[in-house]
């Protein structure tokens, strides 16, 4: 098949690893895949598909080739998705990889942009039961999945200082506000005037780093040890250096970072965001709290002084990983757009 992916970035992120992972994969195995972008597209991830650029500023029908499926993702891809497929250049599927309404700007538009394809597919249940109470339409669940460079790399030393993680973003934007990140920093400084031997790391992708005068001002702060991956294989150095990673995000379809760091053999330590009830079992495979019990401080403790119970969750949680990949999320995804596309003949 032919298939159009409209994309507004491929900076580092979870949505757009995704994206990189599905596209990638489904170029390997055959299909013709050709990525959209705005003129001034920033692309951070190593593609094998072919990318294909606007014509001049943002996109419009007419910058999309003529293919059998158009894939559109975040809200502001959808309308012009659309516009495209009426126009004969292939039937619009969307692959929601948030809910948007909630917790970002316009959501009067993101909200109506559910009005406007049936072709849906989600990345977990919570996302699917809200999208379906709200529109009335039941997605498909594609799964997250876990690149094979994410594996533990055994490099925790029990004599050497614990180790709390954690993924900072830029504040500036207004697009991190779910991710809870004042009240992230204010419990890992509860637990840092708690416990002063443990080392806290701030992990942050390099490019938002740098445009971030936020996240510029923490290297000052003599609590924090910042982290800026400039690869995958620097996170996962980092992933498998931490003895606890934690996250603060109350709102996530799938959320990424706290599987691969289990996939490393961090115990995680987590807010519950809805997507994460995927892979995350309270007390089996990690220790979740909902935000309202204000408990992320309290868990993070109790994995430094009961290091039997951390090493039991991060183990658990390792062994959880396993059924998470990309492959097996490619696949799903192949077979409902095969499904879709034999419900809808030219």
């Amino acid at each position: 098949m032919k298939l159009i992916f409209p994309v507004l970035t491929l900076t580092r992120g979870g949505a757009q690893r995704m994206l990189a992972e599905l596209t990638n994969r489904l170029t390997e195995i055959g299909h013709d895949v050709q990525i959209l972008l705005p003129s001034d597209g920033v692309v951070e991830y190593e593609m094998k598909c072919e990318l294909i650029y606007a014509k001049e500023g943002e996109l419009s029908a007419s910058d999309f080739p003529k293919g059998d499926v158009i894939i559109s993702n975040f809200y502001t891809t959808v309308e012009v998705s659309q516009q495209a497929s009426e126009e004969g250049k292939g039937i619009h599927v969307r692959l929601a990889l948030c809910y948007e309404p909630t917790f970002l700007p316009d959501n009067s538009r993101s909200f109506s942009s559910y009005n406007i394809v049936s072709n849906l597919l989600v990345l977990s249940r919570w996302q699917q039961e809200i999208i379906q109470k709200n529109h009335g339409i039941k997605g498909r669940i594609v799964p997250i999945g876990v690149s094979p460079i994410f594996k533990n790399l055994n490099i925790r030393d029990p004599k050497k200082r614990l180790v709390v993680s954690a993924i900072m973003r830029k504040p500036e934007g207004g697009f991190s506000a779910h991710r809870e990140q004042e009240y992230l920093l204010q419990q890992l400084n509860q637990v840092k005037a708690i416990h002063p031997d443990v080392e806290l790391y701030l992990i942050s992708p390099p490019g938002e780093h740098a445009e971030s005068a936020t996240l510029q001002n923490l290297l000052t702060d003599r609590r924090y040890h910042i982290r800026t991956p400039a690869d995958d294989t620097e996170l996962c150095f980092h992933y498998s250096e931490s003895d606890i990673f934690v996250s603060s995000s109350t709102y996530d379809a799938g959320s990424l970072p706290g599987i691969e760091a289990m996939r490393c053999g961090a115990a995680l330590v987590t807010v519950y965001s809805g997507g994460n009830k995927e892979y995350c079992s309270h007390g089996h495979n990690c220790l979740m709290s909902y935000r309202f019990e204000n408990r992320l401080a309290d868990d993070i403790i109790t994995l430094i002084r009961d290091p039997d119970l951390r090493q039991r969750l991060a183990r658990k949680g390792e062994q959880s990983s396993q059924h998470f990949t990309w492959e097996k999320s490619m696949q799903t995804f192949q077979n409902a757009l095969f499904e879709i596309v034999a419900r809808n003949p030219s």
